[in-house]
């Protein structure tokens, strides 16, 4: 049972101890097959936690959202299940966007990186989720920048932050100054809560709700 018990740790840790794009991809290549079976037995509730601020604050409509980096694709029947029929995915490993195809509810997946240019076009998406991303080792902040261009105006942002990365990864001066631009505006913020009901209580996030203005 230890043994068992030890695995999904060794494989949380490469992922947090990615240093290089390049490294974070091999770690998330060889946990792919069984990522949803490891996080979910720790306790991992991020891609149906932040479901709650998404049925809040994004009505349903026709234009699509975007879950950035979907991953395995977790959130995507959730939301389907919500009411939300259009749902678009980006993740930059391959493997883990096959899997996110397997559950048959995503119209479109896109292999992309967060932090560098994105294949939309301005004002494509009605709102954008981003679960477990915006942590260590991951995307950086200025992805921020790109999922605002391609939100609408009267769009929302749900996005969660590690909480030791929230100043030290710059996410608090960007956060402030695309409020102070007049990108958005905070509609919510959470406390901070744990990312892992089970294990990994060091872990925690806060979830951010903006309204996209311009």
């Amino acid at each position: 049972m230890a043994a068992q018990s030890k695995e999904p740790q060794d494989a949380l840790g490469q992922v947090y101890g990615a240093r290089t794009a390049d490294e974070l991809s091999a770690a998330y290549a060889k946990w792919a097959a069984d990522y949803d079976r490891d996080t979910l037995a720790s306790g991992y509730c991020l891609p149906f936690q932040a479901l709650a601020w998404v049925s809040r604050h994004v009505p349903k409509g026709p234009d699509p959202i975007l879950d950035a980096g979907c991953g395995t694709g977790l959130s995507g029947p959730c939301l389907r299940a919500l009411g939300y029929d259009r749902i678009e995915g980006l993740d930059f490993s391959e493997d883990m966007l096959r899997l996110a195809g397997s559950r048959g509810v995503y119209d479109v997946l896109r292999r992309a990186t967060l932090g560098e240019d994105l294949p939309w076009s301005d004002d494509h998406f009605a709102a954008f989720l981003s679960t477990g991303v915006f942590t260590e080792g991951h995307a950086p902040a200025s992805s921020l920048f790109e999922l605002c261009r391609i939100t609408r105006p009267g769009g929302i942002a749900v996005f969660t932050v590690r909480d030791k990365i929230f100043r030290s990864g710059g996410f608090a001066d960007i956060i402030d100054d695309l409020g102070n631009r007049g990108v958005w505006r905070k509609r919510e913020q959470s406390t901070p809560f744990r990312a892992f009901a089970l294990d990994e209580p060091e872990v925690l996030v806060t979830t951010h709700v903006f309204e996209v203005l311009a």
